[in-house]
């Protein structure tokens, strides 16, 4: 399987970026790499990505799209994020083939955990 025109990387905004390293870090277990005080890289164990510092952040309220991540343990899941400083945007919800559930992480991005169980 090639990787070519796949997404590759993605990019999130985040007012503090300490913040964001926290909570994904102890939340999903990524790893961090600094550029300067302005930029943030992670790595999810598969994919890469980083968070620019912008006082905006994104939200399907305001049209921005929706990264969803997977999980076994759903409702574990949904207590770690919870406890680390997130806010529940929608409560976990059935559609077919599984169930999830979206929060916003300490910064105000909103992203989905969806399960298959």
């Amino acid at each position: 399987m090639t990787n070519d025109q796949k997404i590759n990387y993605l990019e999130m905004p985040a007012k503090d970026l300490k913040l964001a390293e926290k909570f994904y870090s102890e939340t999903f277990g990524w790893t961090f790499t600094w550029f300067g005080d302005e930029y943030l890289a992670f790595n999810d164990g598969d994919m890469d990505g980083g968070f620019f510092k912008s006082e905006l952040c994104s939200s399907t309220e305001n049209g921005a799209t929706l990264i969803v991540l997977f999980a076994e343990d759903l409702e574990g899941t949904m207590e770690k994020v919870l406890g680390n400083g997130a806010t529940l945007v929608k409560e976990i919800i059935s559609f077919p083939g599984g169930r999830r559930f979206q929060f916003a992480d300490p910064n105000g991005n909103e992203l989905a955990v969806w399960s298959d169980k």
